[in-house]
């Protein structure tokens, strides 16, 4: 065996622990929170089809990849809710060192490309970054919007919280942006989101 296949399967036995970081946000139509593995699986899926909507051309595999591996460092940082008021959301110190520790299971040149992908999608500059952030921010106000507010009702978060976190969609596409801030305005209307 070499040693490069051997780093690989430490690597894919560590990410293993995604399955077990619990997100604030409901399965569609449910009860039971989503996982993080759960997440990026959906989040994949969701930008394979509805890649066609990006503002500009993507790569698709380059954005499949940046979705498969964004929360990875929570195994370590832990998940932070969105709306959380006391801890920011942003990249902080904490997921730098867990990108370092766990893309470094893998050999060199594949955790020098992973950790590249992971910092695109955290710096959110390019257009597969912008449109792989429109994909996470989508899929949570799908799955509230199916959960009677779900996590906005939960936590009591207002709809200017929800639509400053959300309007990024807009900047990975401008269709999607348009389908979801009629979505948000629809939750208000039904008292689902509370201005």
């Amino acid at each position: 065996m070499t040693d490069d296949l051997l780093k690989q399967l430490a690597f894919i036995r560590e990410i293993d622990k995604l399955k077990y970081i619990v997100r604030k946000t409901k399965l569609f139509n449910s009860n039971r929170n989503e996982n993080d593995a759960e997440h990026s699986w959906h989040l994949s899926l969701m930008a394979l089809v509805l890649a066609g909507h990006a503002n500009q051309p993507v790569d698709l595999l380059k954005v499949i990849k940046m979705l498969l591996i964004h929360d990875i460092v929570e195994i370590d940082a832990g998940d932070t809710f969105i709306y959380d008021t006391q801890k920011s959301h942003d990249n902080t110190a904490e997921e730098r060192a867990a990108a370092n520790r766990i893309f470094g299971l893998l050999p060199d040149e594949q955790a020098s490309d992973l950790i590249a992908v992971w910092e695109e999608f955290e710096a959110g500059q390019t257009a597969d970054a912008k449109f792989a952030r429109a994909m996470d921010r989508l899929e949570p106000l799908l799955q509230n919007s199916s959960n009677n507010g779900g996590t906005w009702a939960e936590f009591d978060v207002r709809y200017d919280a929800v639509y400053a976190k959300k309007k990024i969609i807009q900047k990975g596409s401008d269709t999607i942006w348009q389908y979801a801030e009629q979505l948000l305005n629809e939750n208000v209307e039904k008292g689902i989101l509370k201005k």
